[in-house]
């Protein structure tokens, strides 16, 4: 018997109290002034005028290459001053691929990837639109560093998991600055480009970010007029369709509307597929002015089949275990059953206001709400030690994988949540005698709620079998229902909370933070600043079986994180830094994304603690057509916290962690018709202390090498023949999948490739290839199972642009 599912409503009133901030002011932005466009120019002095009010420019448009021209594409801009001194004004564009020059976005990180004293990996646009980006997690396949993974335990976690750099960064996904809570697959239609902020950056972001975080700048409207639109298909019965529609309806407000709807089978698996749809529409009022609020609504349904891969086994006589497929086992073969679903819906509504009071104070304010609809239902795989002996005995055929987990799940479940947070903030430029300022101080407030109902089937032992070369989805008989039907069926959760119908998690946290970053010389500037969090959650199971208790628990942590950063800036294209950050991860911060934040175990547990050293430099060369990066770092973690894959229990381990290592990277316009983005990472991590058994071994997840490469060339561009061809290369080393460094994967190497052709100024046909060489891969990585990457794969994309 199956039971309606029940919404979560949003609590009006956080919600409300952000956006009227925002709307109240829209009466007076149709009478601002237009704020002065900020661009990257050079001034060379000339004759001296009469004092003339400069225009503002307008940015040209994007193109391919990097250009040297006025806002008009022709020449300088002669601006004549107050002391009747008249310059020219040059108007360096980079080249879109050139990364160093893009905007972080944030109000909290006002300057660009070049001046700001950290790792920083970007997705661009145009990489995306070459490759065919389709989602997150193909998005983060040009990053180092990054491992997608999903939660373990008996609820079972889907959607995007990701690592970086060897730690979790599942509740560190950001748009637009504001924190993504939502479980689900996020697709990339209305990306305009992902930055990736790496180490610790609590100061920024409040707790958690051990790795770094992951921040999504979104498509919203421009001055210019454009409708976009893309049809994609191709094999394991692709179909895409994508519209971009940008409009601008008075001088000062423009609209801009996103929309997606896709269908696909993964190549290389059976059962699996992928069915959603998307819309994303934006408004700005104050286009172009010192006051202006954006408004944006994001909505995604999805429904597709969980994919929890291939076990891991060990082959007598051998050291490390290896996934099944390793042996000869089939890459397609899929272990779930027909009930195996994840059906999610996700609403977002954001409003951010942007008010330049004068040349030395802009405020900001952001807000969103969210609503996460989720039924989440999967089989959770383990080849145990009769799997395994059978398996690598004279009769493999008779080798049986478990399909239940090691604590009877995970089990199907509905999830419902809500979310809000306002982050307002104020940037503050002066100066005092000869020392320049920026201080960037702000007030976060966010809360999220979780609430989810556990699922029961009626006979749990006749899916929990079935066989390891063959595995069959069909399981005669079986149904599931709510909890409630079949209570002695329901997953009974670790440290004695029992089997529980219903979970029930909330968290507040209230963070204060401010930072200033002083120029004592025109080359030399000191940054510091601090953020502190206050950090209230609670759990609940209640309801199901009435012999054991209800558990409801608490935990309240007050955490403060500091940074200092010194840079070295001899001119406006270069800069060295030092880079010094802590982060606090409370053990109740996964609210949305893990099965139990707090247990009667660990709920007293202390919090993670993180701390970078990086030294950097970066530097935007010939006419900032390319940019080049390179950093050393050396990110420590104590008292880390571990799950047991086989019962799904967190534990405090008191162990330290340590990874140090060495990140390169270039992109930009080699020559003019040639572009090219390139990484390198070399990691040397392992445990330093704590549970002596792990001392010395590599941390699980982390390669000590991985490079990435994509290059594109145009033979006769602009003319009837032209023709862009490229390709790239993705590289992983093989990794560990867990702290003993009893399991290992092999080596990622996958070859992709793009040509495509425009037809005039409007329309264009491409086509793509993914893994040529048809490698077994391997994408997400648990400690007991990996999930083979898709197969070999081409995709036919028609586009137009008007």
């Amino acid at each position: 018997m199956r039971v309606s599912r029940v919404r979560g409503v949003l609590h009006p009133t956080p919600l409300a109290v952000g956006l009227a901030l925002g709307c109240s002011v829209a009466p007076a932005l149709a009478d601002e002034h237009p704020s002065p466009h900020r661009s990257h120019r050079h001034h060379a002095p000339t004759k001296k005028t009469a004092p003339a009010t400069p225009q503002a420019p307008v940015a040209p448009a994007a193109d391919t290459a990097a250009t040297l021209s006025n806002a008009k594409g022709r020449g300088p801009d002669h601006v004549a001053h107050k002391n009747g001194e008249e310059t020219e004004e040059w108007t360096v564009v980079a080249s879109p691929m050139n990364t160093l020059r893009t905007p972080i976005g944030l109000s909290r990180m006002p300057q660009d990837v070049l001046h700001t004293p950290q790792t920083i990996d970007v997705v661009p646009q145009l990489l995306m639109q070459q490759q065919n980006v389709k989602s997150l997690d193909e998005a983060l396949k040009n990053v180092p560093g990054i491992t997608a993974s999903v939660g373990e335990g008996e609820g079972g976690m889907s959607g995007d998991q990701f690592l970086i750099r060897g730690f979790a960064a599942q509740n560190d996904i950001y748009e637009n600055g504001l924190r993504d809570f939502g479980v689900y697959s996020r697709d990339s239609f209305d990306y305009d480009h992902v930055t990736v902020i790496k180490g610790p950056s609590s100061q920024i972001f409040g707790n958690g970010t051990t790795g770094g975080a992951i921040n999504i700048t979104t498509k919203t409207p421009t001055a210019g007029n454009h409708i976009n639109a893309s049809f994609s298909g191709g094999s394991g019965s692709y179909y895409r369709g994508t519209l971009d529609i940008n409009r601008k309806i008075t001088d000062t407000i423009a609209v801009r509307l996103t929309g997606m709807g896709n269908e696909s089978n993964m190549v290389g698996r059976d059962q699996l597929y992928s069915h959603r749809w998307g819309i994303a529409p934006s408004i700005i009022f104050g286009l172009g002015k010192k006051l202006n609020y954006t408004i944006e609504y994001f909505h995604q349904t999805d429904n597709r089949i969980p994919d929890y891969g291939v076990p891991v086994v060990t082959k007598p006589g051998t050291a490390y275990g290896k996934p099944v497929t390793e042996y000869g086992v089939k890459r397609t073969n899929w272990y779930g059953t027909t009930f195996d679903q994840e059906q999610s819906n996700v609403d977002m509504l954001t409003g951010r206001l942007q008010w330049e009071i004068n040349p030395h104070i802009t405020l900001y304010n952001d807000t969103r709400g969210g609503l996460y609809s989720r039924y989440f239902s999967a089989s959770q795989e383990g080849c145990n030690a009769a799997c395994t002996s059978a398996f690598f005995s004279s009769h493999p055929e008779t080798a049986k994988v478990s399909r239940i987990g090691g604590v009877g799940g995970p089990n199907p479940y509905q999830q419902d949540d809500w979310s809000v947070q306002n982050v307002a903030s104020a940037v503050a430029n002066f100066t005092t005698g000869t020392i320049k300022h920026q201080m960037i101080g702000g007030v976060d407030i966010e809360h999220i709620y979780d609430r989810r109902r556990n699922y029961a089937y009626n006979n749990p032992a006749s899916r929990q079998y079935t066989s390891l070369l063959n595995p069959n989805p069909y399981v005669p008989g079986l149904d599931v229902g709510v909890g409630s039907l079949h209570p002695g069926n329901m997953v009974n959760i670790p440290n004695g909370v029992g089997r529980k119908e219903w979970k029930t998690s909330a968290a507040t946290d209230v963070g204060a933070f401010f930072s200033e970053q002083a120029w004592l010389a025109p080359w030399f500037s000191v940054k510091a600043g601090f953020r502190w969090d206050h950090w209230s959650s609670n759990y609940a199971a209640t309801g199901g079986v009435a012999s054991t208790a209800d558990t409801r628990l608490g935990q309240k942590q007050d955490t403060f994180n500091p940074n200092v950063s010194l840079m070295y800036t001899p001119n406006d294209h270069a800069m060295v830094y030092f880079n010094w950050a802590e982060s606090t991860t409370p053990l109740g911060l996964y609210v949305t994304n893990s099965s139990e934040p707090l247990s009667p175990k660990n709920s007293k547990f202390e919090p993670e603690r993180s701390r970078l050293y990086e030294i950097g430099a970066k530097y935007s060369a010939f006419h900032d057509r390319i940019g080049f990066t390179a950093s050393v770092f050396r990110l420590e973690k104590g008292n880390s916290l571990l799950t047991d894959p086989s019962n799904g229990t967190v534990t405090s381990s008191g162990d330290t962690q340590r990874n140090q290592g060495l990140e390169l990277s270039v992109s930009g316009q080699i020559l003019k018709n040639w572009t090219m983005i390139a990484t390198y990472a070399r990691y040397d991590s392992k445990t330093t202390g704590g549970t002596l058994a792990d001392i010395g071994k590599q941390i699980q997840f982390v390669p000590r090498n991985q490079a990435t490469v994509w290059s594109t060339y145009e033979v006769a561009p602009k003319t009837p023949y032209n023709l862009t061809v490229g390709g790239g290369l993705t590289w992983r080393e093989g990794v560990f999948l867990d702290t003993a460094n009893t399991a290992k994967v092999p080596a990622n190497v996958e070859f992709d490739a793009v040509v495509s052709h425009q037809f005039g100024p409007r329309w264009k046909v491409a086509m793509n290839g993914y893994n040529l060489a048809n490698r077994l891969n391997y994408g997400n990585l648990f400690s007991n199972r990996v999930t083979p990457s898709v197969g070999r794969a081409f995709l036919f994309n028609l586009s137009a642009s008007y």
